[in-house]
């Protein structure tokens, strides 16, 4: 219990969010522990269907295996990749993703040249809640 304290109290000195779809995301965290070592924890945060929280899910990755963690994980993709399904176009959802932020970052910036126009210099709640529904109703 008491290490599981530790963890919890670690600090974090590095992340890295990746947005999966409507529900899931993934976070690649570096943590320093009190005796100045570092592991990563990587989790899986998906929203419940019924919209009442997340379920994360946890791996702690030490330095001594990052190696051998990296290359199993880089294995295992490029034999779904090669073996299993060669002809999947896997940059398909990095597209769409490109895609989306293009237009989330083109809406907000039509905002704020139409707000600058009008003389209000602050981005309307009304408008972070639009950004905020459209990330959550992407397709991809």
């Amino acid at each position: 219990m008491d290490s599981e304290k530790n963890f919890r109290n670690a600090e974090s000195v590095f992340s890295k969010k990746v947005k999966a779809g409507k529900r899931r995301t993934y976070f690649f965290d570096v943590r320093q522990t009190k005796g100045n070592d570092y592991y990563l924890t990587l989790t899986e945060s998906t929203r419940r269907f019924n919209g009442e929280g997340y379920d994360r899910h946890k791996i702690f990755l030490y330095k001594e295996d990052f190696n051998r963690f990296v290359s199993s994980l880089q294995e295992t993709v490029d034999h779904v990749k090669t073996e299993l399904m060669p002809d999947y176009d896997y940059d398909e959802f990095t597209r769409k993703h490109e895609e989306w932020e293009a237009n989330r970052a083109a809406e907000a910036a039509a905002e704020n040249s139409s707000s600058e126009e009008s003389g209000e210099t602050e981005v309307s709640e009304t408008v972070e809640q639009t950004s905020e529904a459209s990330e959550d109703d992407m397709s991809w």
